[in-house]
């Protein structure tokens, strides 16, 4: 039976807006090809592509991470993410036509001399802190490796010593990359308060976790870096393993739009403002430099305000991969684990992945806000368009 003429013309418009469609996503997602060479990037588990996975290889029992469901989404097998798939800085690798950003540990001294980590290097490790274990240890805080930022640059800096023939070539090459410091900071306070640190405890530190990040990112320019990443805190209290940890019988602890726990909320925004007047400083003392806050809190309160729209049909709060529980969360039990098997059959359907972490769908969103933009300041792409102009 032939169409009609009118359900033509609708077929043609639904392929065009499609089309076009496809196209406004494809152009958010290359806006900023071409600007830099590589990308060098220091964090936790929520940049980790593979350093925490080596770190444990000698351990009877493999991480909870290293086991399926892990990866399962892009990868099809765990990669030592901490997610079901890609990550922030998957995503913006893709947007600068860069490969997937290699994990530093686990590779021998020919590789990092190599062009293996000539596009891209990582250091990030899952769990990492900001603060080194001495410090954390003395205010009563255990983490669970010795892994700080510090260690991470004292890495960078033995890759470097054998990585260039000569300085002025490791500064090039420092000088042409995407240099991302963080997430990193988070678990300083993760740490804390779920190990029952009460709120004062946490906040009499925040000030040595900012001038950790400030002297990093100090040192990061000096060895010749010019564009640099600073993600803030996220929305702590949204978070699946917080809102099981600090379960409250009082509405009034909520915030009654999203069920988030507001004074932990509060906690992430004053440690952000406290973190973007010290990049303002940053920038009036090294104007040279191009120093971009990520507001990683905005553009992941998309779906905790509004899950459903941004495609998150089972909301925001409940993990996709746990125990069980009101949240699908126990500490006991976390995804990987035998007994943590109540495991959703749609990820995509779920901003949190295990309860600590977020899925693929959710980093997508949250890269998307930085890749156009939105939650970048100054603007990622505008930057990129002053340094690679048409």
């Amino acid at each position: 039976m032939a169409a009609s003429s009118s359900s033509l013309k609708l077929n043609t418009w639904s392929t065009a807006a499609i089309a076009f469609f496809l196209l406004v996503i494809n152009h958010n997602f290359q806006i900023i090809e071409g600007c830099f060479n590589s990308i060098i990037s220091f964090g936790d588990s929520l940049a980790d592509t593979g350093n925490g996975l080596h770190l444990s290889l000698n351990k009877i029992h493999p991480p909870h991470f290293a086991r399926q469901p892990y990866g399962e989404t892009f990868f099809h097998h765990p990669t030592g993410r901490f997610s079901d798939g890609r990550l922030v800085i998957d995503f913006i690798a893709e947007s600068l036509g860069l490969p997937l950003v290699p994990a530093y540990l686990g590779s021998n001294i020919d590789e990092r001399n190599n062009v293996k980590f000539r596009q891209g290097v990582n250091f990030a490790v899952g769990g990492a802190t900001a603060l080194d274990s001495a410090y954390l240890l003395d205010k009563g805080v255990r983490a669970p490796n010795n892994v700080s930022l510090g260690t991470q640059l004292g890495w960078f800096k033995q890759m470097m010593s054998t990585f260039c023939k000569l300085p002025s070539e490791c500064k090039e090459f420092v000088q042409k990359s995407l240099v991302l410091v963080g997430e990193i900071g988070g678990n300083d306070f993760n740490h804390a308060f779920l190990a029952n640190s009460t709120k004062e405890e946490v906040e009499s530190y925040v000030p040595a976790v900012i001038s950790t990040i400030s002297s990093a990112i100090k040192e990061l320019i000096e060895l010749g870096a010019s564009t640099l990443l600073i993600p803030g805190d996220l929305p702590i209290g949204c978070s699946t393993a917080y809102l099981t940890k600090f379960m409250h019988s009082d509405k009034e602890h909520y915030d009654p739009k999203t069920g988030c726990i507001n004074w932990l909320n509060k906690f992430s925004q004053q440690y952000n403002e406290l973190l973007q007047k010290e990049l303002h400083f940053l920038r009036e003392l090294y104007p040279s430099a191009t120093i971009i806050y990520a507001d990683y809190y905005n553009a992941a309160m998309q779906f905790y305000t509004s899950p459903k729209s941004h495609g998150f049909r089972k909301g925001g709060l409940v993990a996709c991969c746990g125990a069980g529980g009101p949240y699908n969360f126990k500490f006991s039990a976390v995804c990987g684990d035998p007994p943590a098997r109540n495991i959703c059959s749609d990820t995509s359907m779920y901003a949190s992945w295990d309860g600590m972490h977020f899925t693929e769908a959710a980093y997508k969103l949250i890269a998307t806000g930085l890749l156009q933009g939105t939650f970048t300041f100054p603007s990622l792409p505008k930057i990129c368009n002053l340094l690679n102009p048409k």
